[in-house]
C-alpha cells in the first residue's frame, strides 16, 4: 500500500516518524520541524489512519510491508525510526524482520508485549453510535461525544481526526469499522523473537504504566544493544506532554551525527 507522507527537511539522516492508534503525522509536526534541522524526516499516515489508504487488513505484518514499500519506493537507505505506542511495535516488529534495512530504532512508551484493548474498543464503540450527518459544527460533537468520553484529553484527540468530506458532511479519518474488528490484531508480539541487534532506545513516561520496570526483562532478553530514559512528568503522549525533554533524548541518541 502506497501511504500518505509528508517530507520535512533534506538532511543525508532519514528519520521515519510513526504515529499511534488514532494518531496521524500531523500530530508529530511541530517535533518534526525540529528534528529536521539534522534528519529528513518522513512523517507517515498508517494505513486506515489519517489521510493514508483505508483498507480490510491490519495487522503488523501488513503495516510491515507498507513500511517496507515505503522506504523501497522512496529509496531510504539506513533510516532511523521513531515509533509511539503503535508505532514503536511496528518499529520493533520492522527491527527484528529487516534488520540489515534500518540504522537505529526509538520506541515511545511500548514494550515488546502483548497489551488489552479493550479501552480503545470500548471508544470506538462510543464513536460509532454517533450519527454525523446529525451534526453542524464540531462543538455539537463533542458536546454529544461528552456523554459516553468524560476524559477531554481523549475526546480532544478523538477529535483531531473529524474533517467534512467532500460532501462536507462529518466524517472520521480512521476507518473506525475495520479499526473495531482488527483492535485484536495489535495485541500481537509473537514478533519479538530472538535477540534483534538494531541499536534501539527505549523512551517512556513517568507517570505511564505502558512500559514499566519489569518489562527491562524483556528488554535484556530480546535487544541486546538498548537504552531505556524515563521523562518525568509525563503520561503516555509523553511527546506531547514533554516535547523539548523527549527531542532531547533523541538527540544524545543520535550524538553520533554531530548533533550539537
Amino acid at each position: 500500500m502506497k501511504l500518505y507522507s509528508k517530507i520535512i527537511g533534506d538532511n543525508p539522516q532519514d528519520l521515519i516518524i510513526i504515529h499511534g492508534l488514532f494518531g496521524m503525522s500531523d500530530n508529530w509536526i511541530t517535533l518534526a520541524r525540529k528534528f529536521a534541522t539534522f534528519f529528513k524526516v518522513h512523517l507517515i499516515d498508517l494505513r486506515n489512519h489519517g489521510k493514508s489508504p483505508h483498507s480490510h487488513s491490519f495487522d503488523y505484518n501488513v503495516i510491515n510491508d507498507d513500511i517496507l514499500e515505503y522506504i523501497t519506493d522512496n529509496h531510504i537507505l539506513n533510516p532511523i525510526i521513531l515509533g509511539h505506542s503503535l508505532g514503536g511495535k511496528v518499529a520493533m516488529k520492522f527491527a527484528f524482520t529487516y534488520p540489515e534495512r534500518i540504522k537505529k530504532i526509538i520506541v515511545a512508551d511500548i514494550a515488546p508485549k502483548e497489551y488489552d484493548t479493550s479501552f480503545h474498543k470500548n471508544l470506538l464503540s462510543d464513536l460509532i453510535k454517533l450519527d454525523l450527518k446529525n451534526f453542524k459544527s464540531r462543538n455539537d460533537v463533542d458536546k454529544e461525544l461528552e456523554v459516553y468520553i468524560k476524559n477531554t484529553s481523549v475526546r480532544l484527540f478523538l477529535l483531531k481526526n473529524l474533517y467534512r468530506n467532500d460532501k462536507k458532511e462529518f466524517a472520521w479519518k480512521f476507518n473506525i469499522t475495520v479499526l473495531l474488528d482488527k483492535l485484536k490484531n495489535i495485541e500481537d508480539a509473537s514478533f519479538v523473537s530472538g535477540v534483534c541487534k538494531v541499536p534501539s532506545l527505549f523512551i517512556r513516561g513517568g507517570d505511564s504504566d505502558y512500559l514499566n520496570d519489569n518489562d527491562a526483562t524483556l528488554l535484556k532478553k530480546h535487544f541486546s544493544d538498548f537504552s531505556i530514559k524515563t521523562i518525568e512528568r509525563a503520561g503516555h503522549w509523553l511527546h506531547a506532554e514533554q516535547p523539548q525533554v523527549f527531542y532531547n533524548e533523541v538527540i544524545r541518541f543520535n550524538s553520533e551525527l554531530n548533533i550539537s
